[in-house]
């Protein structure tokens, strides 16, 4: 059986029924990141520019990216 989904979650999505999301920390231009970047800030686009901060210090302090690295409580 082949399926498809046009589903992309991305900045401004509003989140319905969670509050909180435990995730690692995602590889550069992985759609991933918008999943985040949309988690951060629900429903504007500053949650891209938040998501670039945080990286930006978790390569400064060395976190460990991708599936078996650090991971980050995002409370929204």
């Amino acid at each position: 059986m082949r399926a498809s989904t046009d589903i992309f979650i991305y900045p401004p999505h509003r989140f319905q029924y969670t509050d909180r999301l435990i995730t690692n920390f995602h590889l550069p231009m992985s759609s991933l990141i918008m999943l985040i970047s949309a988690f951060v800030s629900p429903g504007d686009t500053d949650g891209v520019e938040q998501i670039k901060r945080v990286y930006n210090e978790a390569i400064k302090y060395e976190y460990r990216f991708f599936s078996y690295g650090d991971a980050m409580l995002i409370d929204s």
